[in-house]
């Protein structure tokens, strides 16, 4: 199985077990994420658990976590004017940068994200 990308959302949902379309247990071992959107995920664990409660959750499940570089940031500016009418946050347009820098297909519980026009596959989860 190729590399995909997962949205905070999407790791959220796998980590607490949530129904969704997908079986996202299959993708173990093929996810990538962006530092941007792990910051995410661990802010959200770590309201109620401990720091290295939080890292031995999230790190055997992500197989790649992928630094928010240079071109990345330029990516997720340049799509801000055409995603800005979805509100996405600056997370969501580092994850589809992601998505564009690679060329794996980005997954997000994010149903707006299904009216983006962007050079990259999305596939919603739910």
């Amino acid at each position: 199985m190729s590399s995909v990308i997962f949205d905070a959302s999407a790791l959220l949902a796998l980590i607490k077990n949530e129904p969704t379309n997908l079986k996202l247990e299959t993708f173990l071992g093929n996810i990538c994420m962006s530092s941007v959107n792990i910051s995410e995920v661990a802010s959200i664990l770590l309201d109620k658990i401990s720091y290295q409660e939080c890292k031995d959750i999230i790190e055997p499940l992500i197989n790649s976590i992928i630094a928010f570089d240079q071109e990345q940031s330029f990516l997720a500016a340049n799509i801000k004017k055409q995603t800005k009418h979805l509100g996405l946050s600056l997370g969501d347009r580092a994850c589809i940068a992601l998505g564009l820098a690679t060329g794996y297909p980005v997954y997000t519980a994010d149903k707006a994200w299904a009216k983006l026009q962007v050079n990259c596959k999305i596939i919603l989860i739910r």
